[in-house]
């Protein structure tokens, strides 16, 4: 049995979505809040394994509410439930700390598969937020590569990089010395304006440089 907690101000939908998922065998609501200054004193990580935040509340907003739970408990399963799909929100809530992003649009056996999903180790996402992620992310390794034009040898060196590698690691792996890997390093320095390896990688991870 999941246990759930939900956050919503609406009391129609709080009321429904409890009934909803106490109408399963699969999921049981223990507490439904319509605030984050209510849920966060009460939210239990022993109590709850699934929380169903929304986003547009009265007071803190749920975002914020996300991240101070995720905080406190880094293992608490953290799904949206929203009417919002613009990216500012979507990818706000994701770098929060969600770990998925529905809209209340879905239909309640897509909203329980979702839950359940999210409790084995998945990111459920509406259709419309999945596209939306996959469009965001497309853009920006194509800025990216407009931004910063690495050649095949610096590109291939700077995913070994963010892999793990070392110097010499990285100079076998790509059949050259280790001479012409510092050689590429100082060139990937200067075309991403960095100054040390760990900021390279953290640029290159940041503007879809690397897988």
């Amino acid at each position: 049995m999941i246990r759930v907690a939900v956050v919503e101000d609406r009391e129609e939908i709080r009321e429904g979505l409890t009934a909803l998922l106490n109408g399963t065998s699969v999921c049981r609501v223990e507490a439904a809040f319509r605030s984050m200054e209510d849920a966060i004193p009460a939210i239990d990580a022993r109590r709850a394994d699934v929380v169903l935040v929304d986003i547009g509340l009265p007071g803190m907003s749920g975002i914020e509410g996300i991240r101070v739970l995720h905080e406190r408990f880094p293992d608490l399963v953290l799904l949206v439930l929203t009417v919002y799909e613009d990216d500012e929100r979507i990818f706000a809530a994701l770098c929060a700390g969600a770990s998925g992003y529905l809209l209340k649009k879905t239909p309640p056996a897509r909203l329980l598969e979702s839950i359940q999903d999210a409790v084995g180790g998945g990111a459920p996402m509406s259709p419309e937020i999945a596209r939306r992620v996959v469009e965001f992310f497309h853009g920006r390794r194509a800025a990216a590569s407009a931004m910063h034009p690495l050649t095949s040898q610096e590109k291939r060196l700077l995913q070994l990089l963010v892999e793990g590698h070392h110097y010499k690691t990285a100079a076998a792996q790509m059949g050259i010395s280790v001479n012409t890997v510092s050689f590429h390093l100082r060139r990937i320095y200067e075309k991403l304006q960095v100054h040390s390896k760990s900021e390279a990688v953290a640029k290159a991870l940041r503007d879809g440089l690397a897988r």
